[in-house]
């Protein structure tokens, strides 16, 4: 997760942020599940959307912008079951799991974290 802020910047591609954990992750043989980060505003869930792997989506930051990183990061497949409760999802092998987020505000030297306490 930290990787991926460190791409964080005013004018940088979005790309960035999955390029940073994909290559940090795939050292060390886990999986990135394909749950996104998304952006938060008047509307809490709302573009962008932030993938946390290699991507080819276009779009660039903008100073300004606020937005969520959550890799959520796999021992085993990134195949998932979404629970009734249309929250809980764990892994169809039942690999193990760690899922971290950060809220991130884009600036023009680089990104500030929201959610440090």
């Amino acid at each position: 997760m930290l990787r991926g802020i460190s791409a964080c910047k005013h004018g940088v591609s979005f790309k960035a942020i999955g390029e940073r954990i994909s290559e940090h992750v795939n050292k060390y043989g886990y999986s990135i599940d394909p749950f996104i980060g998304h952006g938060v505003g008047t509307i809490f869930h709302s573009e962008p959307i932030i993938w946390h792997t290699y991507d080819y989506e276009p779009g660039f930051m903008v100073a300004g912008q606020t937005f969520t990183i959550e890799p959520t990061l796999s021992m085993g497949s990134t195949r998932c079951e979404v629970w009734d409760d249309g929250w809980t999802a764990i892994t169809v092998d039942g690999s193990l799991n760690a899922q971290f987020e950060h809220t991130v505000l884009v600036t023009v030297n680089g990104a500030e974290i929201l959610t440090k306490c």
